[in-house]
């Protein structure tokens, strides 16, 4: 029989990559941690877990486990719903920037819906400036998503510069107008990228539009143009362009907008899981 404790500490170190911080997650010392795993090694007799320099990884027996891990801690939350009559019940409506999703969503979302098995969210995926809309319309609980400097809306998670992203640097620089790749209107991105242009009087023009990132993504691997991304959502087999050679952009925030009137407890409890779960996802990059 599998101990929920000791799977717990697994499923929080692979979750954060480290023992010292999943110790702090956990409320427990790094040695105890420690001893889950080693305990939870000699009863499924596998190696788990491989330190590198950097971070802990999952072994292949340990991915194999993985799956099951979480499916269990998941049965017993539902179980634990059930028999305590004080947990969060509901339905809440959460709206999420695009870039957001393919880089972090899953992780800040995972401990969430596995603490409150009985809320049922409501997934809007869309540009910054579209989840605003929707939530001023009264469409959207919850919004995490990007503002500009200066902007005071919304509780701040962290700030991220921009950059400018390409597959070939030396080739879309090479002459000619600038070839940008970009989110359609009301994009904060867009518009930080297409201002800072207009100030260097740098000439553009946009050759790929795409409400998806994906697709975004797929244009600029194929070399047609520019991408402007938060830094550390930068797509794979893209290059950072270097300082000077394109104007410097200024940074965006990346902010949790809860809608006047929306159920508190629902909100505030997710709210709180996505300001620890990216917090320390960023302090372990």
């Amino acid at each position: 029989m599998l101990d929920l404790t000791q799977l717990r500490s697994f499923v929080v170190v692979e979750q954060m990559g480290s023992f010292t911080l999943a110790a702090e997650r956990l409320g427990l010392g790094q040695s105890t941690v420690s001893q889950h795993i080693q305990r939870l090694e000699s009863a499924v007799g596998r190696r788990l877990l491989a330190r590198d320099t950097h971070k802990v990884l999952l072994t292949t027996d340990g991915e194999a486990l993985l799956s099951h891990a979480r499916a269990m801690l998941a049965i017993e939350a539902q179980v634990q719903s059930q028999f305590r009559g004080q947990k969060l019940r509901g339905n809440l409506r959460l709206g999420v920037s695009e870039d957001f999703v393919t880089s972090q969503l899953p992780a800040v979302l995972e401990d969430f819906v596995r603490s409150h098995p009985s809320v049922d969210l409501e997934l809007t995926v869309a540009l910054s400036g579209t989840l605003y809309e929707m939530q001023d319309n009264g469409e959207i609980d919850l919004v995490l998503a990007k503002r500009r400097l200066g902007d005071a809306r919304g509780r701040l998670v962290y700030r991220e510069p921009l950059v400018w992203l390409a597959r070939d640097p030396e080739q879309v620089l090479s002459g000619g107008p600038l070839s940008l790749i970009a989110f359609p209107p009301p994009s904060v991105t867009r518009s930080i990228a297409l201002e800072a242009l207009g100030r260097s009087q740098v000439a553009w023009r946009i050759v790929c539009t795409c409400g998806s990132l994906s697709g975004l993504t797929a244009a600029a691997r194929a070399g047609m143009g520019v991408l402007v991304q938060p830094r550390s959502m930068a797509p794979s087999g893209l290059k950072e362009i270097g300082k000077g050679q394109l104007p410097v952009l200024e940074d965006v925030e990346f902010v949790l907008v809860p809608r006047k009137g929306a159920d508190q407890a629902l909100v505030s409890a997710l709210s709180d899981d996505i300001l620890g779960k990216v917090r320390s996802l960023r302090a372990n990059a």
